[in-house]
C-alpha cells in the first residue's frame, strides 16, 4: 500500500511529539519530581546561549516534509538521496582539499553535498596552536 510505497523510497518513520516544550518548564517539572521546590531548594541559572547553540531544532529539511501514515501519532519523512558514487568522489575530492591545506575548496565540495550549508566565516573557530621549532619553544 502507501506506507511500502513510501518505504521503498527511503522513508523514516517519525513519531508525532506534539508541542514543543520550553526547557524551563521541563526543569521546573524535574526539580518538583525530585521532591524539591523551584526557587527555594534549588535555582533555575539562564546563562543564555553559547556560540553555535540553537534556540529551536528543525527535525526536518524544507524538502522532508513528514506526512501523515494513517495511524495516529506516526508520521512519514521521505529523506533526500545522494548517488553513492558522487558522493564517494566528492568526498575523496574534500580529503584531497582538507590534506592539501585548500578550505576554500573543500567548503566548495561540501555545497555540492548539502546544498543548504551556509559558511559562516571563522567566528568561533580556533586555529591550532603553531608549534614551532625547538629552538623557538625552548627560548620562551
Amino acid at each position: 500500500g502507501r506506507i511500502d510505497d513510501m518505504l521503498r523510497a527511503g522513508g523514516i518513520f517519525v513519531l508525532d511529539m506534539g508541542q514543543p516544550v520550553r526547557i524551563v518548564d521541563l526543569a521546573h517539572q524535574m526539580i518538583i519530581l525530585a521532591g524539591l521546590r523551584p526557587g527555594q531548594d534549588i535555582d533555575i541559572r539562564f546563562t543564555g546561549a553559547r556560540p553555535g547553540e540553537k534556540l529551536s531544532e528543525d527535525l526536518f529539511h524544507q524538502r522532508e516534509v513528514p506526512r501523515p501514515t494513517g495511524h495516529s501519532g506516526l508520521r512519514m519523512a521521505t529523506p533526500r538521496t545522494v548517488d553513492l558514487a558522487l558522493a564517494t568522489s566528492i568526498m575523496d575530492a574534500m580529503v584531497g582539499a582538507c590534506r592539501a591545506g585548500d578550505a576554500g575548496a573543500a567548503l566548495v565540495l561540501l555545497k555540492k553535498l548539502v546544498p543548504e550549508f551556509v559558511h559562516r566565516g571563522a567566528s568561533g573557530v580556533q586555529q591550532a596552536p603553531a608549534r614551532g621549532t625547538d629552538r623557538e619553544r625552548n627560548a620562551s
